[in-house]
């Protein structure tokens, strides 16, 4: 096996050679850190590299494996971690000015579960600040090229995630997605990405915006996600949003098909304006699910849809607006985006946000109703193709000051719901930028989405696809 096609190893065969003794764990982290040196310069996942600590975390790794020692279903296996989430001893600085330098003095549970069931740390990769918008690019770390095109997008505050996954950076990274940071940066890098039911996976510090941030995996695999998924989910006391279930035996369960489930297809939620390429390739991805075994789709445009738009333009600045309490200090250093956001949700009142909440649980109420008639809802997971990095909506869409989420109208409402929903990579534009098909699922049912997610990669396979780099 040459050094790239370890570097893309699915973590699933990865874990299963390390047991047999047939991959050595500091093999791996070396080949993969040799990739990393090589490509960061173009890619920019990174925002702290943890060479040194990998590789002692790998020696460690072997030397238990020779030894005999009990190993965990990642042992040996390279992770990336989000710059949103605390690391003990490794900077968390967020994508912004205002953090930098900051180390913290413990590590998030989804760190320690990682670390817990083997896999090996190499480092945070790059969000924007404080994971505000959909594109690649901070005041503090630059912009992070989508490896398919470099200076475009690669999409939201998993960005750095999503292009180290597309970019054979390991086959294991972990993504937050508060209004569609996993499912975004997935679509635009061509990987997989989940966002598992809210709670499935404890958020600690607990972010402080009602209930919509989810932590999931991002990989080229949906086996691979279903084995992090696994490793990272379960009820933990310091997040006391966190689900009280433990998780099922996703990878011993992802063939199970999608008979006999009931399937709807929305392309615009009633609303929303998708790029015509978009469609086709998201209509096409339809098509070949409703030729599965057992699978029947049914086109529909869901009265709730409509209602998104204007709670998603009040809450996202409200939710942003606390972070004006740094403007005396930063905010020439601060995304002029973010910084105009913040602004907006200043202007509203508590009496205000009341208002809206109201409006928004009943929201997410009616889509609970809505899906007592389906297990399944698809539609794009964004509306159009990457874009240049150093605009925050492409060329011939409306502009506006902070408002990134008129090309991103499909992902919020299932983080207002805490629904499950992943991307599934679905084709290429001409240009050859990935596109990607969103499956959403009814709460908890974590499971069905992964089974249908695997039941469409088995029809029309993705991961053998690789951006030319270097």
């Amino acid at each position: 096996m040459n050094q790239e096609d370890l570097c893309f190893l699915p973590a699933t065969e990865m874990a299963a050679q390390i047991r047999l003794k047939k991959l050595s764990p500091v093999e791996i982290v070396q080949a993969v850190l040799q990739r990393v040196a090589a490509l960061e310069p173009q890619v920019n996942a990174f925002a702290t590299l943890t060479a040194e600590q990998a590789l002692d975390a790998a020696r460690t790794a072997e030397a238990a494996l020779m030894a005999g020692d009990p190993l965990g279903p990642l042992h040996g296996v390279p992770v990336t971690i989000k710059d949103l989430v605390v690391t003990r001893g490794i900077p968390t600085e967020r994508g912004s000015f205002i953090c930098k330098g900051q180390v913290p003095d413990t590590d998030a549970p989804v760190v320690t579960r990682l670390k817990q069931a083997g896999a090996i740390v190499l480092g945070k990769t790059t969000t924007s600040e404080f994971g505000w918008k959909g594109v690649s690019q901070s005041p503090l770390t630059g912009i992070t090229h989508n490896p398919w095109k470099h200076g475009f997008n690669a999409g939201a505050s998993s960005a750095g995630a999503g292009a180290a996954a597309a970019a054979g950076y390991g086959p294991l990274h972990q993504g937050s997605d508060g209004a569609g940071s996993i499912r975004m940066p997935a679509h635009f890098c061509g990987v997989f990405g989940l966002k598992p039911t809210y709670g499935r996976v404890p958020y600690y510090p607990t972010p402080n915006n009602d209930y919509t941030s989810h932590i999931g995996p991002m990989t080229r695999s949906v086996a691979d996600s279903a084995l992090m998924l696994r490793a990272m989910a379960g009820p933990h006391p310091w997040d006391h949003t966190s689900c009280e279930a433990w998780p099922l035996d996703y990878p011993a369960r992802l063939h199970e098909g999608m008979k006999g489930k009931r399937v709807a297809f929305s392309p615009d939620l009633g609303h929303a304006r998708v790029d015509p390429e978009v469609a086709r390739l998201v209509r096409e991805a339809v098509a070949a699910i409703a030729e599965l075994p057992g699978s029947a789709v049914e086109e529909v445009t869901p009265e709730w849809g409509k209602d998104g738009p204007e709670l998603i333009r009040f809450t996202w600045p409200a939710h942003m607006s606390g972070h004006a309490r740094h403007f005396a200090e930063y905010e020439d250093r601060m995304d002029p985006g973010l910084v105009a956001c913040i602004k907006e949700g200043q202007r509203a009142s508590a009496a205000d946000y009341q208002a809206v909440r109201e409006r928004k649980l009943a929201y997410c109420a009616a889509i609970g109703r809505w899906f007592e008639d389906f297990d399944f809802l698809l539609t794009p997971s964004v509306s159009v193709a990457a874009f240049p990095a150093d605009r925050l909506q492409p060329e011939d869409w409306p502009q506006h000051a902070w408002d990134w989420v008129s090309w991103a109208e499909f992902s919020y409402p299932f983080n207002f719901t805490g629904m499950p929903a992943a991307n599934v990579p679905c084709g290429f534009t001409e240009a050859g930028l990935p596109v990607g098909l969103q499956i959403v699922g009814r709460r908890f049912d974590d499971l069905s989405v992964l089974q249908a997610s695997a039941a469409f990669e088995a029809a029309r396979p993705w991961a053998q696809h690789r951006p030319a780099l270097g």
